[in-house]
């Protein structure tokens, strides 16, 4: 396991520097195209709207930006995380990929997650026994028990896919979910973040 950064009550806009910082260096020793994956949910979009209002200058038509994850319902649905994320990043020029189980995704720079109380990443619920040998880089799965804000099918990467980044950053608001995240880093269960952790050697940020 690789070293693990908390940074405790870190707000949006500070977050958001941290994201652009590294976006930044990325595109700095890339002469192509920077690819990134951001979770859905509520929390990152808040960080996501701070980092279009910077004005840092990122060129953003060389950023790529994958969904770690998606429910299985139409952009426009008010569940859809590539919906959300497009109509928040398309504007300011980034390349927005949609999740198919027949797609490849590539090195990520940044892969950004964030993590429920059950210890689930992306869409890898602890039912779906995500291995971190997985041959598929994506997945169409079926939570158990489907989570009543959003029961929906999802399509997500598997651990593989989020390991081939340079940084894995989390974003982690409570104590409860703190709890299962430290034990994580403890190896003292083994929820599919734990693998996570367990596989990554990039440096990974946890911000709360």
């Amino acid at each position: 396991m690789t070293s693990i950064t908390i940074t405790d009550k870190a707000a949006a806009p500070h977050i958001a520097h941290w994201i652009a910082a590294k976006l930044q260096q990325a595109l700095e020793q890339s002469d192509g195209e920077v690819a990134i994956t951001v979770p859905g949910g509520s929390t990152p979009f808040p960080i996501l709207e701070e980092l279009v209002k910077m004005g840092t200058g990122i060129d953003w038509s060389r950023i790529a930006v994958w969904p770690g994850d998606d429910r299985l319902v139409p952009e426009d649905h008010a569940a859809s995380n590539t919906g959300k994320i497009r109509a928040l990043l398309e504007p300011v020029g980034a390349k927005i990929q949609r999740l198919s189980e027949n797609g490849l995704p590539p090195h990520f720079a940044l892969a950004w997650l964030g993590m429920g109380a059950d210890g689930h990443v992306a869409s890898l619920f602890p039912n779906t026994d995500p291995q971190v040998d997985d041959p598929q880089m994506i997945r169409r799965l079926t939570p158990d028990p489907l989570p009543p804000e959003a029961p929906f099918d999802r399509i997500t990467l598997t651990i593989p896919a989020l390991l081939r980044s340079d940084n894995l950053v989390f974003v982690i608001r409570g104590d409860d979910k703190m709890a299962v995240f430290n034990a994580a880093a403890n190896e003292a269960h083994d929820l599919p973040v734990a693998r996570l952790l367990r596989a990554a050697s990039q440096p990974v940020q946890c911000f709360t």
